[in-house]
């Protein structure tokens, strides 16, 4: 068998049994073995539906078919010595199969089981097909996205990243850190839901106290503001302001040469249409990297807006080496850094089903 070289990171020493799924389960078992963690994933016969070079990484991959007796039986001996389950099924299908939390942790007592689902494991929609729309729809985030017409997704990021795989590992970590006082795993409710409802908490908390206004043509943080948003240069490109505080305000009125009496003026609702006029105006008469040019590297919060392809070759990504190169696939650095146990972006390798694996 081919096999991976030592781990590398805070999580080194730590085995993971990862049941396929697609969504945030992938993208928590990347983040846990990109610091270290054995990650022995479990697809069915004949490989994942919907590969990803990126978040696959750094596996070790065994295909079974867990609905027969040989597939379960090997899943049973690798779950007796994990110390942490990830799987993203719908409510009672793992039970379904004879892998549920409450026969391996019987199996395993310090198993940490780590479930994640868009509505949660218990609730009138447990049992029912969502995606990440529909979770950040009822927790109040949709709502809140766009200034006019119907509100747009920004991607799956707020839902099955934000809300869900992180909401995950933070769990499995915090379940981790228990366990070495008690000596004991337990089973973990991630829902997309919940972890959506807690990234709202500051929209929440200062809309309470009248401090931003949620409405989607007067919010600071949604586009709404014209000093917080992006407009088109002379060449088509775009960039991206954020100057919310006077102090930074004042700056990009000073880079741009606008009029001072727009200090005055930067929260009246009703100047907004006029303000958003000039700055539209004046990006308008340079291209993008002109604009680099004048204000990166000030306080005026400016950004290029770049595609995907572009983010890894600016001179700051560059600098702190925020994308590597995995098997001649450009992708992101393992995250966050440390400063001791750095971690490490690893291919995956495949197993056999006959493998000594733990």
């Amino acid at each position: 068998m081919e096999d991976m070289p030592p781990r590398q990171g805070p999580l080194a020493g730590i085995k993971v049994l990862e049941f396929i799924g697609l969504g945030p389960a992938p993208h928590c078992a990347m983040l846990l073995a990109d610091l270290g963690a054995d990650v022995v994933r479990i697809e069915r016969l004949g490989g994942n539906g919907w590969p990803n070079p990126v978040q696959d990484r750094g596996r070790r991959i065994l295909q079974l078919d867990i609905r027969a007796d040989s597939g379960r039986t090997r899943c049973l001996e690798l779950a007796a010595k994990a110390d942490v389950l990830i799987e993203g099924y719908r409510p009672g299908v793992m039970e379904r199969l004879g892998l549920g939390p409450d026969i391996l942790r019987a199996l395993n007592p310090r198993l940490v089981y780590g479930r994640i689902t868009g509505w949660g494991q218990t609730g009138p929609l447990a049992q029912t097909a969502g995606h990440d729309i529909n979770y950040i729809a009822l927790a109040g985030a949709l709502a809140s996205m766009g200034t006019s017409g119907p509100p747009l997704p920004p991607l799956n990021l707020v839902g099955d990243y934000g809300g869900g795989s992180m909401l995950l590992a933070f769990g499995v970590l915090a379940a981790l850190i228990e366990r070495q006082s008690s000596g004991r795993g337990q089973v973990i409710d991630a829902a997309i839901i919940d972890g959506v409802s807690s990234l709202m908490s500051l929209f929440t908390g200062l809309a309470a106290t009248a401090s931003l206004s949620m409405e989607r043509d007067r919010n600071l943080l949604n586009g709404a503001a014209p000093y917080y948003r992006s407009y088109a240069c002379y060449d088509g490109r775009h960039i991206a302001v954020g100057a919310l505080e006077p102090k930074f305000f004042a700056e990009l009125l000073e880079k741009l040469g606008m009029d001072t009496r727009w200090l005055a003026l930067q929260n009246a609702h009703e100047n907004w249409p006029e303000l958003e006029a000039e700055f539209t105006r004046i990006f308008a008469m340079r291209t993008q990297a002109e604009w680099c040019t004048l204000l990166e590297s000030t306080d005026a919060c400016f950004a290029p807006v770049l595609t995907l392809s572009e983010a890894p070759h600016h001179p700051h990504m560059q600098a702190r080496k925020t994308y590597i190169q995995v098997d001649g696939q450009q992708q992101s650095a393992p995250v966050p850094r440390f400063s001791r146990t750095p971690g490490e972006a690893r291919s995956s390798v495949t197993l056999k089903p006959e493998d000594d694996i733990w």
